[in-house]
């Protein structure tokens, strides 16, 4: 489990943004900027009926994405890592389409494969996918050969190898680049979901948006900060406990 100093750095991050949020709506009385109390009242009243099902939309949207991801990423970067002749065949391809901007690509991902739910796991995919890759590899080039060297001599095969040291000794680096990848995913996702979509909640924020409804717009950003949040929680909990042995 995290600990209690995470807990407290949590804690107090979030005073220090109600704090600034409340002065700045004392200071300029506009619309635009209702105070906190007022957004979390209207918050718990429309969750239910007129949030919760965008909300459940978007973390679908985000978890899958990122579980395929992870399902190609990491074992491309470990086949990468470990033999030579496959890291010289696709590196290259790698480090030429990793600099694009991801966003650049979303008019092509959307002609190509429609509005729908496909477009939008693509563009996550797409976008968590490299660091995977690459940090995949890297960790397994960075593992001294004497320790392959030392179960080599013990008969261990190529499966064993892998089982027993490539994968335990990535994990928490591939986590790592999960993570990071993860804010630059759900802001892409929140993109996505302003086109092709009536659910989600970029929809939501938008809608609210365009209706002046500044009550549900600002409960819908709270709602996908804390999606986020959960999210590097989860991440960071599950870290912790496959790479426990470091």
């Amino acid at each position: 489990m995290l600990s209690n100093r995470f807990w407290r750095g949590a804690t107090y991050g979030l005073l220090l943004v109600i704090i600034i949020w409340q002065a700045l709506a004392w200071l300029l009385k506009i619309p635009i900027i209702p105070p906190p109390l007022a957004v979390l009242t209207n918050l718990i009243e429309i969750f239910a009926d007129k949030m919760g099902l965008h909300l459940l939309y978007s973390l679908g949207r985000i978890i899958a994405g990122i579980s395929i991801a992870i399902l190609i990423g990491v074992p491309t970067g470990l086949l990468m890592g470990y033999f030579e002749r496959i890291d010289k065949v696709l590196s290259p391809l790698v480090y030429f389409t990793y600099p694009i901007p991801k966003i650049a690509l979303l008019p092509i991902i959307m002609l190509l494969f429609g509005l729908g739910e496909g477009s939008k796991l693509i563009m996550i995919v797409l976008i968590v996918i490299f660091q995977i890759i690459i940090t995949s590899r890297d960790a397994v080039k960075a593992i001294p050969q004497d320790i392959f060297r030392s179960l080599q001599s013990l008969g261990a095969g190529r499966l064993q190898m892998f089982t027993e040291i490539i994968i335990p000794a990535s994990l928490a680096d591939v986590l790592t680049a999960t993570r990071l990848a993860l804010g630059t995913a759900v802001s892409i996702l929140f993109f996505t979901e302003t086109f092709g979509t009536e659910y989600g909640m970029g929809y939501f924020i938008m809608d609210a948006w365009m209706r002046v409804n500044y009550l549900d717009m600002y409960g819908g950003i709270v709602i996908l900060s804390l999606m986020g949040f959960v999210l590097f929680t989860v991440i960071d909990i599950t870290e912790k406990r496959v790479s426990a042995w470091r």
